[in-house]
């Protein structure tokens, strides 16, 4: 499952662990106008992990899911 809110700077996307257990703790990612920031609170620290993504880096991410493995560069 997953929910998305749009904010006056960010669209945020939550996703929410549904598989069989072990569940992992929900996913927030954020996108702003330069960078992605992807969250996970991490229960064995106590504290919420964070990771910003360029652009470039998150639009990266989205092309390599979908392809077999191997070194590619994205077409401007």
């Amino acid at each position: 499952m997953f929910s998305i809110e749009h904010d006056f700077d960010a669209t945020i996307v939550t996703l929410v662990d549904e598989g069989e257990t072990p569940l992992q703790e929900d996913v927030i990612v954020s996108t702003f106008e330069e960078c992605v920031t992807v969250q996970q609170y991490d229960p064995r620290t106590d504290r919420t992990q964070s990771i910003t993504l360029s652009i470039t880096q998150m639009k990266d991410l989205i092309a390599a899911v979908a392809l077999p493995e191997g070194v590619y560069t994205r077409g401007r």
